[in-house]
């Protein structure tokens, strides 16, 4: 069978929904049935309108479904993306996955492979800890997660080599070639690891 992976992500100006992109079409092309969604936002309108970036890239993705619990239960597998907030996971983010207890009391959320990724202004700007923290919570879930590690060491180089996920230093600019590449190296190896997973689940 053919496995199902839920990319869901928050981005306030595009770097975060390019990388998530890329992770979905790495899944597809691996053969899974994926679903990109973006978590609802929350920001005051006059802060976004303030920043035409931020306005014109809410405008450009709106046509993309808004994460739901379904999504979540549907699925195999996740990627979780965020920009890094003070070296932590942003609030749109964070606020739907805290939405997600039902179904995490339920067991509807365990033994899911999940990998995650991130963007932030410097290099060295929190990518590290904002995946810890993400990945906090799927400790909690008992999700089964996959970190970018050096499964393919030359690749995740070339991307940054952060081997807990993928990660983007936007003063250098829209994800690189190189990342986007990871980024769907990464998505087939998710997809692949939830189609091996998913029939253990079920016994």
């Amino acid at each position: 069978m053919s496995a199902r992976i839920s990319v869901i992500y928050y981005s306030s100006t595009g770097n975060v929904h390019a990388t998530a992109e890329a992770i979905a079409e790495g899944a597809a092309e691996a053969g899974a049935e994926v679903r990109l969604r973006r978590v609802a936002e929350h920001a005051p309108a006059k802060a976004i309108e303030n920043n035409p970036e931020w306005r014109d890239h809410l405008a450009a993705t709106s046509h993309i479904e808004t994460a739901t619990l379904d999504d979540l239960t549907w699925a195999d597998g996740f990627a979780f993306g965020t920009p890094t907030r003070f070296g932590n996971v942003s609030s749109q983010l964070k606020q739907f996955i805290d939405s997600a207890g039902g179904v995490w009391e339920a067991g509807e959320l365990a033994n899911k492979p999940v990998t995650g990724f991130t963007s932030s202004y410097e290099l060295h700007g929190g990518q590290e800890s904002t995946l810890l923290s993400l990945y906090n919570v799927m400790h909690h879930w008992g999700a089964l997660i996959v970190p970018t590690g050096y499964v393919d060491y030359d690749l995740i180089h070339e991307a940054g080599g952060n081997p807990y996920g993928l990660a983007n230093p936007s003063s250098q600019g829209a994800p690189s070639k190189a990342l986007l590449k990871a980024a769907r190296f990464q998505g087939g190896r998710l997809a692949r690891i939830a189609e091996l997973v998913a029939p253990l689940r079920e016994e």
